[in-house]
């Protein structure tokens, strides 16, 4: 009898003549590249350094683009966005040492969006590895702990035989739900000592599938057909696994409300009759949600954002599909279903019976009403109409991401989307710098749709030498910086708190002359012209940046009369 596990694929006739006369003049970093090429990626991101040379010579015999940036923790942002609007791994280059660290931030909020990152970083010579003190350049005692806490899985590579393996691991690791990044280090001995291995062909690194339990699914089915008020929350696992259809369907099929969580933004249609849209940060929507008699949590951990900063206590039943483990009733005790959402989803479609229910979207319009009324009695006229000028100017199909700054916190819950994977922020670790490196790596990937990046004036100065990196590669990105003056959603953190702001005034630079000293061409807008300037820079090809002198404030989640 034949196993499957016992066939083996036979090189053909060309094949073996082309593993025993490889090309000569190659070395460590051709192996990288070329396995890269053969598991299927296009382009790479990254910085050079002094020991990943042999790594950034080898892409020049190869078929591979390369996008570098200026600062290796925007190349980790780019490549993050890549990853998220391509759902491929986005190879990630990167030097020992101090341009490794620099790339541990975006790394990190890689980690918590779930977006597929393959960093693969250059290691002092095998000589120095294993904890000492040679005196390399850039040596650490132990780098790969550096990362371990915060990437899905680290793999060291010390001779040419463990690269192609190594990096095809870390390439099913980073796919393999939930997504993440991966961190793949390898000397530059290794890297630059010549080869005698053929040349890397075709690598099979399919991810592993996750889907759910059947007893499970079975169960959540009976509790959802047989809810009197069922209600859902949607995150940005639902967006990773490609899943929004199915959820739509499910949704429509029990007559469950739905919500969608900052990470999960467009994974529900906006208008839709059962669509709560995304006000998470609302005591509303909280108490409609704690309400509920099964609540059905897909794709998130229900962490700090999407519980209103811990305020929600649910009443009823809860069931969480979650694909992190680590995530599964870490918040509120529930069902827990360990599955990849898309699977998971259908897996309930094809067990839960239709319930009828011609109340819910009565109970959704009632508690939209609510919440806009709570907006309107809180006198943020300008915040609105500022937001709804970007939501006009940009095209239905673009996508946006967003920096840590008060008009994306609106827009996590005041922006409709206009679909699944086309609003992105900085929500999952928090740091500043995201929304314009972001959208390079968007814009990358995807060059046949205008995409837009949303900073505010803090933010913006973490991001600015990448302008160098727009204007080379010609991406057609616009950058809308609003200019408060300062860290704005800091200021108002401290003078809540404490009466007043502390280090959050800013002394900027004049951000139209800058860019335009890039060959940015750069426009001063107004709340009255930003959607004109807005649209306008959107259909111009190439790189531009609209600054909008403003004093944005932040809603409250209850009024405060």
């Amino acid at each position: 009898m034949t196993h499957d596990h016992d066939l083996v694929l036979r090189p053909t006739a060309a094949q073996t003549e082309a593993a025993l006369d490889p090309p000569p003049g190659r070395n460590g970093g051709d192996l990288v590249v070329e396995t890269l090429a053969g598991l299927g990626a296009t382009t790479v991101f990254g910085l050079p350094g002094q020991h990943a040379l042999g790594m950034f010579d080898a892409l020049r015999r190869s078929d591979l683009r390369y996008v570098g940036l200026r600062v290796e923790n925007n190349a980790a942002f780019a490549a993050d966005a890549y990853g998220r609007i391509t759902g491929e791994a986005a190879p990630l280059l990167l030097s020992t040492g101090p341009g490794a660290l620099t790339s541990l931030a975006a790394l990190q909020e890689a980690a918590a969006a779930s977006a597929p990152v393959l960093a693969i970083s250059s290691q002092v010579p095998t000589a120095g590895l294993g904890g000492g003190r040679h005196g390399y350049l850039h040596e650490l005692p132990d780098q790969s702990a550096s990362f371990r806490g915060v990437v899905k899985s680290v793999h060291t590579v010390r001779t040419h035989s463990q690269i192609p393996s190594a990096i095809a691991a870390a390439w099913k690791s980073a796919l393999t739900a939930p997504h993440g990044p991966v961190w793949v280090e390898i000397p530059q001995d290794v890297l630059l000592a010549e080869t005698v291995l053929p040349v890397v062909t075709a690598m099979d690194a399919t991810p592993d599938e996750l889907p759910p339990r059947p007893e499970l699914t079975a169960l959540a089915a009976h509790l959802l057909e047989n809810a009197a008020r069922p209600a859902v929350i949607a995150g940005g696992g639902v967006v990773r696994a490609d899943a929004s259809g199915k959820l739509r369907q499910l949704a429509e099929r029990i007559q469950a409300p739905v919500v969608t969580t900052p990470g999960g933004k467009g994974a529900f249609p906006w208008n839709h009759p059962l669509s709560l849209q995304s006000w998470m940060e609302d005591r509303h929507t909280t108490d409609f949600l704690e309400d509920a008699d099964v609540l059905l949590v897909v794709g998130s951990g229900l962490g700090e954002l999407s519980s209103n900063y811990h305020t929600f206590r649910p009443r009823g039943r809860v069931i969480q599909i979650e694909a992190d483990l680590g995530k599964l009733e870490s918040n509120h005790p529930g069902v827990g279903i360990h599955a990849d959402a898309r699977l998971a989803l259908q897996a309930l479609l094809e067990t839960v019976e239709p319930r009828e229910d011609a109340s819910a979207p009565e109970r959704v319009r009632t508690l939209l009403a609510k919440v806009a009324e709570r907006i309107a009695a809180q006198e943020l006229t300008l915040e609105q109409r500022v937001l709804t000028a970007v939501r006009r100017a940009l095209p239905a199909d673009s996508p946006s991401f967003w920096d840590m700054t008060i008009l994306a916190y609106w827009a996590w819950s005041a922006f409709d989307a206009k679909g699944p994977n086309r609003l992105h922020s900085a929500q999952g670790a928090g740091g500043l710098g995201y929304g314009f490196p972001a959208a390079l790596g968007a814009a990358v990937a995807d060059p046949t749709r205008p995409v837009l990046a949303v900073s505010g004036d803090g933010g913006a100065l973490y991001s600015v030498a990448e302008l160098a990196t727009a204007r080379q590669y010609g991406l057609d990105v616009t950058w809308l910086i609003v200019d408060d003056g300062g860290y704005g959603i800091l200021r108002e953190y401290m003078t809540d708190a404490f009466g007043e702001p502390t280090a959050t005034e800013l002394t900027r630079p004049d951000y139209v002359a800058l860019a335009e000293s890039f060959g940015v061409p750069g426009v001063r807008t107004t709340p009255e012209t930003l959607e004109r300037d807005l649209a306008k820079a959107l259909t111009t090809p190439g790189p531009s940046v609209v600054v909008l002198p403003a004093l944005l404030r932040m809603f409250a989640p209850t009024h405060l009369g």
